[in-house]
Parts: structure tokens; C-alpha cells; sequence
């Protein structure tokens, strides 16, 4: 069976640079707020291409951090409103109203499954403070039409960077190329072991050129505190411990080279597959893609993905379920819905499989992949 992702073998690449970094952690003696937090907060921020990262517990943390100091700091308050692409991981919704503040949903461009641009102005309102982008899927959710929606409203842009480590976007007019994660106001980060850079537990990060910003996420991360037993904001432990960011210093070296070897599989499945009955992501409008999944979309979605078990080729569905139609937000008002409905969001989620597609599997996998699709 070729997994969907082998996190054994992962982990394994780098196996002996991980422990020994573990062992020094363990050795130090010192395991939480330390130097090796320290030191990928650094290194972090200098791959990404910002002045700040703070390291935090996870990638929702890390949402509601940058939300929560911006109210901290007045730029928001309860009850405004945060454009948000609907099809996204609930994560990034919850985030928004744990805040008491209200998501806007919007459609995603079925081409790219990133939310629409040409949609986003219609959604603002007097209330609108931010648009949240997801990078889903590794690819870049970033236009230079959307930056141009965002200024000329005075809104924040806060990107949801947890699928798209070292995503790069080069504009529609060129020049140099910047990391997702440094484009916008501010920018969260998730390392949960799956993705493309991942830690060996929950973790996660913030980064901004802000200054005041980071300053306040960093004192609300830890308590509300910047200094030991005063507390000038009531805060949350929102921190990474030592052995997560020694991990990740040593995966973050090698994140290039793993990305690049996902882009070579995702062209050669790109390429590969030729079933009429499956819609595969186009290199026109993925070009950036740094493919933390490799979605598909096929109608007969189910009978596909027991038709892959059976040739030995594991998937996931991502997402089985749309936000706006859990049980969580049953009956609420928090969500704010366009009122011809979410079509394109509810056909990506009843349509959509992932298919393996990561540093670890050959290219024998990737050709089994390929003919196990081709076969349906």
C-alpha cells in the first residue's frame, strides 16, 4: 500500500540530525522559552522574509493571536467582520469568531480552489477590518488584484500560511519573488507533522513587519506577559517548546529540496493522468505550488477512492464537510453566507480526493498512482 503520507519515512531522511538535536535539547536541560525556540524564530524569519516570528503552539493559535493583539492594539473590535475563503479548514473560521468577530464567506475560483478575488469587494461592508487568505493546498491564495482590494479599503491582510511552507509568489508583472507568509499584514503558521514543514507535535508560528503587532502576540502567547509576573493583557500559554523548534531547524534546511521533489511529482501526475472522469489542478493557474495535497475532483468521488484502495494507493478527502454546514455553527449568526448560496465550495468538498504526493515516494509510486487513476 502506498501511503498517503509516511511520516516514519519523513522523519526518517533527516533521522539522525533530528535526534541529535532532540538529545541536546534533553542534555540542556532547559525546555521551554530557550534557545533553540530562539534560534528558529531567527531562522524563520529570515527564510520567510520578515523582520519578526513568533513561535506559538499551533497554527489556530497562531490565527487568533494575530486577531486577538489587533483588538488588543483597537484596530478591531467585536463584531466586525474578517473576509474568509469558504472553503477552507474550519480552523481558519474558528479562529475568527473565537475572537467574537464575524466571518464573511466567500467562493473560491474552481481553478485554483483559492478564494475569488473578483468576489471579495462585493463581500466588504462597513464592518470588514480583514481579508483572511488561505493558501489551501500549497498553493498561493495572494493577487496582486487582492492587495490592491486591501488597500484601497484600508483592510488587514492576514494569511493562513499552514499548507503552504516556502510558497513563493512572483506577481503578474514579475520581478523579484517573495514567501508566502511575508505578503500580507501578518501570517500564521502551522507545523502539525503532516504538513510540508512539520514539527514532531502541535506547533506553530507567527510572522509580521510589524512591530507593535509582534510585540503584543508575544505578551498575550505567553500569558499576557513581557515581563516575569506582570501581565498587561489577559493572556493565553500559547508557546512552543525546545524540541519542536530543534526539529524544525533541522527540517526547515531541507524544505526546498523536499518541496521541489513534490513539484516533480505533481507534474508527473499532472501529465499522467488522462481519465475523462477526473479534473486534475492545471500548471497555469498552480504554477507557484508547493503541493502539500494533490487534489483531484471527480464526481463519483467515493467509488474512486475505493477503487485506489483496492489498487493499494491510499487518499484523504480534504475537506468532507464545509464549514458552514457543521454542527458547530448550526443555527448561528456568526457566519455571514452570500445569498445565492456556496455552490463551488459544497462541489470541492463532495468532489474532491487527495492523492499521495510527497518527498518520500518513488517513482514507482508516483507511476502506480498515476495508473491506479487512469484504471477507474
Amino acid at each position: 500500500m502506498i501511503k498517503y503520507l509516511d511520516l516514519k519515512a519523513v522523519t526518517a531522511m533527516h533521522g539522525n540530525e533530528i535526534t541529535d538535536a532532540v538529545q541536546r535539547v534533553v542534555a540542556g536541560g532547559w525546555y521551554l522559552l530557550g534557545e533553540h525556540v530562539h534560534h528558529f524564530e531567527q531562522q524563520y524569519a529570515a527564510y520567510i522574509g520578515t523582520r519578526h516570528c513568533i513561535a506559538c503552539s499551533n497554527g489556530l493559535d497562531a490565527l487568533y493571536l494575530i486577531l486577538r493583539a489587533w483588538k488588543q492594539l483597537g484596530m478591531m473590535t467585536d463584531g466586525d467582520e474578517v473576509i474568509v475563503p469558504a472553503n477552507t479548514y474550519i480552523a481558519s473560521i474558528l479562529a475568527i469568531t473565537d475572537n467574537r468577530l464575524r466571518p464573511v464567506l466567500v467562493e473560491p475560483d474552481i481553478r485554483t480552489m483559492q478564494i475569488d478575488g473578483k468576489l471579495i469587494e462585493r463581500a466588504i461592508t462597513p464592518r470588514t477590518r480583514a481579508i483572511m487568505l488561505v493558501h489551501l493546498y500549497g498553493n498561493c491564495a495572494y493577487t496582486d488584484e487582492i492587495a490592491d482590494i486591501a488597500s484601497r479599503h484600508g483592510l488587514k491582510i492576514i494569511e493562513d500560511n499552514a499548507q503552504a511552507h516556502g510558497c513563493r509568489f512572483c506577481g503578474s508583472t514579475g520581478g523579484k519573488s517573495r514567501l508566502t507568509g511575508s505578503l500580507g499584514d501578518a501570517a500564521a503558521h502551522s507545523f502539525y507533522p503532516g504538513k510540508n514543514l512539520g514539527a514532531l507535535g502541535d506547533a506553530g508560528a507567527v510572522t509580521t513587519d510589524d512591530d507593535r503587532l509582534a510585540a503584543t502576540i508575544r505578551s498575550i502567547a505567553n500569558y499576557g506577559s513581557s515581563k516575569k509576573y506582570v501581565f498587561d493583557y489577559c493572556g493565553r500559554n500559547c508557546r512552543m517548546d525546545e524540541i519542536q523548534a530543534a526539529a524544525l531547524s533541522v527540517k526547515l534546511t531541507n524544505l526546498d529540496a523536499d518541496n521541489a521533489r513534490r513539484r516533480e511529482i505533481a507534474a508527473a501526475l499532472v501529465d499522467g493522468i488522462s481519465n475523462p472522469r477526473i479534473t486534475v489542478p492545471l500548471r497555469e493557474h498552480w504554477r507557484d505550488a508547493v503541493w502539500h495535497i494533490f487534489p483531484i475532483l471527480c464526481t463519483d468521488r467515493d467509488a474512486l477512492q475505493q477503487h485506489l484502495t483496492a489498487c493499494g494507493v491510499q487518499t484523504l478527502i480534504h475537506y468532507p464537510i464545509p464549514p458552514h454546514r457543521q454542527q458547530c455553527y448550526a443555527g448561528s449568526d456568526l457566519l455571514v453566507l452570500p445569498c445565492e448560496g456556496l455552490p463551488i465550495t459544497e462541489q470541492i468538498h463532495n468532489e474532491e480526493l487527495s492523492l499521495p504526493c510527497n518527498q518520500v515516494m518513488t517513482d514507482a509510486d508516483v507511476q502506480q498512482v498515476i495508473d491506479a487513476v487512469n484504471s477507474f
